[in-house]
């Protein structure tokens, strides 16, 4: 084929792809009873009934006086412009099979049939003119813009070449990197598949921070907040606008705040959540942990802790036993109440001991000290503190980015935060905060390839061995200093020319064909980091692939199946194609179908052992067809789904593709207090449960439980991880402040000095995803600095003015 011009837009415009054509049916709507979704508020919505999704028909508002019948076919799929994995329903013309709208789908446990602004818009990606239709091979010079247009064949058979080829030599030369994945472990899978430890992701610049100080204490690194039944919601920044999980979290913080709930916001803007909030409390960028450990303090002072969940669940013994050496000498702390425990358990009497220790170590944190640091008033604070004391073990918290991100010590307002949800014993409780992984399903696959050995020094150094998730922002300076080199790189939902700080260092390494040998850019648009790829290939939106997804929006647990809704119409309609690439736009392919045939082809004789993990369980030694992967989950992996598919006469890969979701369970709390199930249990002076020699559960007054995912198997007030790994300061051992780099006393006002605080996120807009959805740039289209009126005025900056 001959070379293409230069202009990514003459490549995706290669065949006629215009704006959609839909059919007139000269079918009349019935009146059928429509799906009543009746919300917690009262407020009620109505949506198409299931049973009539196969077959639908309505008048087209958009022809309005005329009365023109629209006939569709609805299929449920889920939104990919963020992480929550809300719930679409996509209306194909049954006729021209194009989608005509994307709307919600009522039987999503997460999303109730609301979405945001950002899910409709995907019928703005979908009919995008500037997408890329086709796969694409560089010729010429990386960046130069001149490409071909190849076969999926070519696609699959060069890269599978290469992959083969770098596999024989080494287990660290395969590099998968991914912003947000939008589905759960597949692709995982894949790579441990390959035998190379190849998996990347953009975590350490996006949410490591607040990750780590939650798994420090507890095990899991996402909190789960139970918004919908709390009693003081506590939000660190703008999340009830912004952040994870948006449109879920939105729906329930202002459910609680209409049944009298209080929320407190922490964000040194006027927010729309701090508008909407009892208490705002516009705390200085790097105070936060200040004003949350002074509101800790009050809690402990004043006893309005939950004494007998910290005795049950916290650590509070291996506090004690790093305390009796008097570690920190300068703080003049009395401990000689701390008993000599011998060969045996301490006395009951200890934990009064340990809440002595609580009352020594949090004096220092008063209202006054976080008021001056925050420059918050102190009857501000003791307000939000008194809310806080008040809540009754219903306290949902919640940070993910924000303070805890980009910032020196940000991972402690993480860790102090939770500290709140410790004391008042907050912690999986109705209302209360829970963990992810205790509100997500990650259903298990047909099959799981083995643990090998391996290690990519170019995702985690030796040097940072506390690094929550790969150093991936640091990959372009490793390349530079000839750490090592990339066979072949694999980029998805991620473009790191743009994404990075430091974008030219990426540049320089993206053209630098000795460090990175082949770059392969999975995307369905053109972007910065792609314009220097060796292989860009097209790759669906929300709506044009397969995938599981299931988060942790509420106390319940559920699972959506996105899923091609072209293709799924086509079948119903009796037009089944082969892979999923036939049923979309141009070429467009899927990830999931994508990665069966390039590891299918990188060990065709299954010398390699990879291929075995490929082949079908239905069809012994012929490679598994993407039905066949996920009827094998729905059949064995979900609880309850095959009875639920059983009790309407579908197999559950049918009940799935029919209503694109299922609910595992509709809540789940104290999964920590849960019985364990032990054969030879063994306990310590910890009252830790082992079994062959894996810590596995808790004693807990005689009741063996499972306890928490931690070493302790307990919440982890004092960190003995840290400290065995060279940590042994207090500002890391315990929940304490960490002086920010943006602290007051690091800002001289007097020479013009102010922060800039460039993280603020619109609930519009994700990342690179958003960039091509022309609604969403319709409602924002201005990039506005913030600026308080007296800085304004000393700058002589006014409203409305370029700057």
């Amino acid at each position: 084929m001959e070379t293409m011009a230069s202009q990514p837009g003459a490549v995706a415009g290669s065949r006629d792809f215009g704006l959609p054509v839909y059919s007139e049916s000269k079918a009349v709507p019935k009146k059928v009873p429509l799906t009543e979704v009746v919300h917690p508020d009262g407020r009620m919505s109505q949506y198409p009934p299931p049973s009539e999704w196969d077959k639908w028909v309505e008048w087209d508002g958009k022809a309005w006086p005329k009365k023109v019948a629209r006939e569709y076919t609805l299929v449920p799929t889920a939104c990919f412009n963020c992480e929550s994995a809300c719930g679409l329903l996509a209306y194909v013309d049954r006729e021209t099979l194009e989608i005509r709208k994307f709307e919600g789908n009522p039987v999503h446990p997460g999303s109730r049939g609301r979405n945001c602004a950002k899910g409709p818009a995907t019928i703005n990606q979908v009919y995008d003119p500037e997408r890329i239709l086709y796969p694409l091979k560089r010729v010429g010079e990386r960046g130069e813009g001149k490409w071909k247009r190849i076969t999926w064949e070519q696609a699959l058979e060069e890269i599978a070449e290469k992959m083969r080829a770098s596999r024989e030599k080494r287990r660290d030369g395969i590099m998968y990197h991914v912003g947000r994945p939008g589905e759960d472990g597949y692709t995982n899978r894949c790579i441990q598949a390959w035998g190379v430890d190849g998996h990347n992701s953009h975590t350490n610049i996006c949410s490591s921070g607040a990750r780590a100080g939650y798994m420090f204490w507890a095990g899991f690194d996402r909190p789960s907040p139970d918004h919908a039944h709390a009693r003081v919601i506590l939000l660190i920044s703008s999340h009830l606008e912004t952040g994870h999980y948006f449109n879920p979290h939105a729906q329930r913080i202002m459910e609680a705040k209409q049944k009298g709930a209080k929320l407190i916001t922490f964000d040194p803007r006027l927010s729309n959540t701090a508008s909407k909030s009892d208490e705002w409390l516009p705390t200085w960028p790097g105070s936060e942990q200040a004003v949350l450990l002074a509101i800790a303090n009050h809690l402990i002072q004043s006893g309005k802790y939950n004494r007998e969940f910290l005795r049950k669940w916290v650590n509070w013994e291996e506090t004690l036993d790093f305390f009796r050496t008097n570690p920190f000498p300068e703080r003049n702390l009395d401990l000689s109440g701390i008993p000599d425990r011998g060969e045996g358990p301490y006395p009951a009497k200890a934990f009064e001991v340990f809440e002595d220790l609580l009352r020594q170590l949090y004096s220092e944190f008063t209202f006054e000290k976080a008021a001056a640091e925050s420059q918050v008033p102190v009857e501000r604070i003791r307000e939000a503190a008194e809310y806080i004391a008040d809540c009754d073990g219903r306290l949902a918290a919640h940070t993910w980015r924000s303070a805890s991100i980009g910032n020196l010590g940000g991972w402690q307002v993480a860790r102090c935060l939770f500290f709140l949800n410790v004391l008042t014993g907050s912690v999986g409780t109705r209302g209360g905060t829970s963990g992810n992984s205790w509100n997500k399903f990650v259903p298990k696959p047909f099959d799981q390839p083995p643990a090998f050995e391996a290690w990519n020094e170019l995702h985690l150094p030796h040097e940072w061995p506390m690094a929550f998730y790969e150093m991936s922002f640091l990959l372009p300076h490793f390349l530079e200093e000839g750490r090592g080199d990339i066979d072949v790189y694999f980029s998805r939902v991620y473009n790191p020319m743009w994404i990075n700080p430091d974008g030219f260092m990426w540049l320089k390494a993206l053209k630098d064909r000795e460090k990175m040998k082949c770059h392969i850019a999975l995307t369905p648009t053109w972007n910065e980091s792609a314009w220097f790829a060796d292989y860009v290939l097209p790759m669906g939106h929300a709506g044009e692939r397969h995938d599981l997804m299931s988060q942790e929006t509420h106390s319940g647990q559920w699972v959506a199946f996105r899923q091609p809704v072209g293709r799924v119409a086509r079948e119903r309609l009796g037009k089944p194609v082969t892979h999923t690439w036939e049923a979309n736009p141009g070429e467009v392919w899927e990830e999931n179908e994508f990665w069966i045939e390039l590891s299918a082809r990188m060990d065709p004789d299954g010398s390699m052992g990879i291929r075995k993990h490929f082949e079908s369980p239905y069809r012994p030694g012929e490679i598994i067809t993407i039905d066949e992967y996920y009827r094998w989950i729905f059949e064995n992996s979900i609880p309850g789904l095959p009875e639920k598919a059983e009790a309407e006469g579908l197999t559950p890969l049918a009940y799935m593709r029919k209503y694109g979701v299922v609910e595992v369970v509709a809540e789940n709390y104290e999964p920590y207090a849960r019985s364990l199930k032990a054969d030879a249990p063994q306990k310590d002076l910890h009252r830790r449960v082992s079994e062959n020699g894996k810590n596995v559960g808790l004693d807990v007054d005689g009741s063996l439980v499972e306890g928490f995912g931690t070493p302790t198997r307990k919440l982890e007030f004092f960190s003995q991880t840290l400290r065995d790994w060279g940590w042994p300061e207090i500002e890391y051992v315990l929940p304490w402040t960490l002086k920010s780099h943006v602290h007051p006393s690091n800002i001289d006002r007097t020479k013009g000095e102010m922060l800039l605080l460039p993280n603020f996120r619109l609930p519009t807009l994700i990342h690179t995803r958003s960039a091509n959805a022309k609604w969403l740039y319709e409602l924002s289209h201005k990039h506005p600095i913030w600026i308080h009126p007296v800085d304004a005025n000393r700058l002589g900056v006014r409203s409305g003015e370029l700057v």
